[in-house]
């Protein structure tokens, strides 16, 4: 099973790094839409995954991938019987999950999202880890509703709670919450099968992203149903393996520290050897991962 996944996740990093790189492939990107109960749905494809809400008081969404999609996430969502989103929550700044934003803003879609991920949105930024520069949001995509904590939606029946989670993947992350339906939509903070990445240029940090998969995990119940930003649809006890092997990398990062190790120093010492077999088949090799995080350690 493990190994059917491993090959997944190379998949998955292959297609971002298409998605980043390429534009006449877009025609042939296919939705893999799972109903996760009644009317809640996750869609997952290039990018982020997404999460969709249907129902009479209108189509609530998280996340839009990327530009080129628009037109095939609104083809989706009419097949599960939604419209086009009244609401859409950003779950944080990056472009393969707001990469729609100035597509749906245009056609009246309300944008919410964290207050940083409109700060981010709006003016021109880059990704070092990646050498990409990305310009700034135009008006129309920019989050017209921010907050600081947390917002909740009412809507088709359903209470919806987004909520900050501080300095974990970014600086302004969401996590949203179904309350009735029991279903968590992580965002990035939850890598599902591999290392993680943490924008510790724009104030993640590794932990962060534990602290923040310890408080979903702790309004889980093995019932819960929980979407990850990326990687296949999981549970609380696989976001638990996940936060251990998270800690006991930190764990083992911050002794390096501790002993003043170089960057260089560390990789050398392959510090992960023990996780890579399961969670090194990413998108990022674990050598580029321990590089990041490493970075965003603090001197003790």
């Amino acid at each position: 099973m493990k190994s059917i996944k491993h090959i997944l996740f190379c998949l998955i990093g292959i297609l971002v790094s298409s998605a980043i790189n390429a534009d006449n492939h877009w025609e042939k990107v296919e939705y893999k839409t799972i109903k996760i109960k009644e009317n809640i749905y996750a869609m997952i494809s290039q990018g982020g995954n997404l999460a969709v809400f249907t129902g009479k008081d209108g189509t609530f969404l998280i996340d839009d991938q990327f530009a080129p999609l628009t037109e095939k996430i609104l083809k989706e969502i009419k097949k599960i019987g939604g419209e086009k989103p009244k609401f859409l929550i950003n779950t944080h700044w990056h472009f393969d999950h707001t990469g729609g934003n100035e597509n749906f803003g245009k056609k009246g879609t309300i944008i919410v999202a964290h207050d940083n991920v409109r700060k981010l949105l709006a003016t021109d930024n880059t990704l070092k880890a990646f050498n990409k520069n990305i310009s700034a949001t135009p008006k129309e995509g920019l989050p017209i509703i921010t907050f600081s904590k947390d917002t909740t939606f009412h809507i088709n029946a359903e209470t919806v709670r987004a909520f900050h989670v501080h300095n974990a993947h970014t600086n302004g992350d969401s996590v949203v919450h179904f309350n009735k339906a029991n279903i968590i939509h992580a965002g990035d903070i939850w890598f599902n099968g591999f290392y993680p990445f943490i924008d510790v240029e724009h104030g993640g940090s590794l932990e962060g992203m534990i602290t923040a998969a310890t408080t979903i995990m702790n309004m889980s119940n093995e019932n819960t149903v929980i979407i990850p930003g990326h990687g296949p649809v999981g549970n609380k006890q696989d976001l638990m393996e996940y936060r251990d092997m998270l800690t006991s990398v930190l764990n083992i990062l911050r002794d390096y520290k501790k002993q003043g190790k170089t960057l260089e120093e560390v990789i050398k010492a392959k510090p992960t050897e023990d996780y890579d077999p399961e969670w090194g088949n990413g998108f990022l090799d674990p050598e580029q991962w321990i590089g990041i995080v490493y970075s965003g350690l603090e001197a003790p």
